[in-house]
């Protein structure tokens, strides 16, 4: 599946669990075969790590805070020129296709 949004993106979460709802943060990570993306800051998960000694290295115990993964569909794109969460639309120029603000046409991609 084509996605619209890529790595380094700032989004805006749009639904999903109450305290995440309405936050931003940037895409640290895209998983386009799961149509999922992960964000800086946003659906924090706490694993209990035990101790573990592979290879030579031992891992330490404790709780290890991470982002989990949001389904694409509850995030959108913030436009870096006016500033809001917008649909991305796709501009296709010669052999380029670059990213427009679908509320004030400017380009995304830089």
């Amino acid at each position: 599946m084509k996605v619209k949004i890529r790595k380094g993106d700032l989004v805006k979460v749009i639904s999903g669990r109450g305290e995440d709802k309405g936050k931003t943060g940037e895409v640290i990570k895209v998983l386009p075969d799961e149509s999922r993306v992960v964000v800086q800051g946003v659906n924090m998960r706490t694993k209990h790590q035990r101790q573990v000694q592979s290879q030579g290295r031992t891992i330490n115990p404790g709780r290890v805070r991470f982002e989990a993964p949001l389904h694409i569909s509850n995030v959108m794109v913030v436009c870096p020129k006016c500033g809001k969460a917008t649909r991305v639309g796709l501009l296709r120029e010669n052999d380029a296709v670059r990213r427009v603000c679908k509320k004030c046409n400017a380009l995304i991609d830089d």
